[in-house]
This record gives structure tokens, sequence and C-alpha cells, in this order.
């Protein structure tokens, strides 16, 4: 009786083991979206943890690094933030969203023609972006740069979103 509780306890220890081996990176990946509320992660430590799971068994995908880039943003740590962006454009160089999340970083760091230039890259690879468009026109107004910005922000007004476009009429920005 001895004998086989020890087989069952032994067999049990190999099953869950073998179950935790076999966790692929998409197991991970799903883990750490199941984080994601729409606009940031709900926490973004343990999304952090998850995607580096995931880059541990497949490191070329470039949506990984972009997901995790933004749990990064998230935190505040901005650099870390941009390696990772860098890291989704270099393996896949038609990533127009890590183009403007790595904008939106260079941005937070006052690096704001490294933004722009992130931005302008990011709406070269999607026309109609708008997202991009609103981020960069942003930092033309937030910079000085009203003619540019207010053309950027009735863009993504065209595009469908008017709300930077009536704050910056609002303050006097944009007619």
């Amino acid at each position: 009786m001895r004998k086989f509780i020890i087989f069952i306890f032994l067999f049990l220890t190999l099953i869950c083991s073998c179950s935790e081996k076999s966790k692929n990176s998409s197991y991970w990946i799903e883990k750490g979206n199941k984080l994601w509320n729409g606009k940031q992660y709900t926490d973004p430590e343990k999304a952090i943890k998850y995607l580096n799971n995931a880059i541990k068994l497949q490191q070329n995908n470039s949506e990984t690094y972009n997901n995790r880039g933004t749990a990064y943003y998230n935190l505040g740590q901005y650099k870390l933030a941009i390696e990772d962006f860098n890291k989704a454009i270099n393996l896949k160089q038609d990533n127009a969203e890590a183009c403007n999340n790595r904008g939106a970083a260079y941005n937070k760091l006052d690096q704001y023609q490294l933004a722009i230039e992130s931005f302008n890259k990011a709406i070269s690879l999607k026309q109609d972006f708008v997202d991009a468009y609103n981020n960069r026109g942003v930092v033309y107004l937030n910079n000085g740069n009203k003619e540019r910005g207010c053309r950027d922000v009735k863009k993504t007004c065209d595009l469908g979103d008017c709300r930077t476009l009536e704050q910056a009429k609002f303050k006097g920005y944009c007619r």
C-alpha cells in the first residue's frame, strides 16, 4: 500500500511538472492580455512577468515586445519601454503601433524630436492612424507649433476623434 501511495504521489508530481513545462508562449501572452483593460494594464508588474515568460519561450514576437513595452510605459519606466518598442520594430519593420508607442515614451522623456519622428513613422505605415496624428499634434501644440499641431488634431477629428481639437480650440490654439 505504501509503495502504491508513493507511486501515485510521484505520478502526480510528474504530471504537474509536465503541465507547467508545456505552457507555451501563447499561454503567457493570454495571461498578460487578460490584464489589459483596453487602455492600460491593470497590473503592469504582473503583465511584465507573464510577458517575460512568453519572450523566454519565443524571442521573435514583435507584438509581445510591444505589449511588454506598454506595461513598462504604464509603470513610468519609459527607457525600458523604448527598448522594447525598438525590439518590436526591429522584429517587424511595419509595426505602426510600436512606433506610436515609442513616440509616446519619447514624449514623456521630453525628447520631442524623437517623439515626432516616431509618430511620423507610425503615420507613414498607417495613414489613418488616429492616435499617431493626435499624439504628434499634442507634441507640436505643447511645443508652440500651433500650425502643425492644429493641422494634426484637425486630421484626428476628420478621422473620427474630435476631443483634442475641441480642447485646442477652447485653449485658443486652433480655430
